[in-house]
């Protein structure tokens, strides 16, 4: 299992041809309380890049963005009673989705660990 990091502060751990897909503690950090999050449905395809959904916080709204190309195989379902979770457990218990890696090629473009450390830094 694989960790990667995007620019705009999405977490993918990969496992064979699926990814998991959440946001950052930093990026959790800077929402604030979050309060809603728009989920897209299983089967919804999407390209490196596209919108994924918006999570809105007290203080602002914010959109979630492909870092690979995908088929969304399973969203986290229990973040639209809870989506506060997100602030609580970002990086564990509350994923966003669970993605079909599309072009696996695309996760040379994201950093590990110590290259996001070094961007938020």
């Amino acid at each position: 299992m694989t960790t990667y990091y995007s620019e705009e502060h999405e977490w993918l751990t990969v496992e064979g041809d699926v990814a998991t897909i959440g946001i950052t503690q930093h990026a959790a950090d800077q929402l604030g309380d979050i309060v809603f999050i728009e989920l897209k449905e299983e089967g919804d395809s999407f390209a490196q890049g596209d919108d994924l959904g918006v999570i809105e916080s007290v203080k602002a709204a914010s959109e979630v963005y492909a870092p690979v190309d995908g088929e969304v195989v399973e969203a986290n379902e229990t973040l639209a009673d809870n989506p506060g979770s997100l602030n609580e457990q970002p990086e564990a218990d509350a994923w966003i989705y669970k993605i079909k890696l599309s072009n696996p090629s695309q996760l040379e473009e994201l950093m590990d660990l110590a290259g996001y450390k070094d961007f938020i830094g």
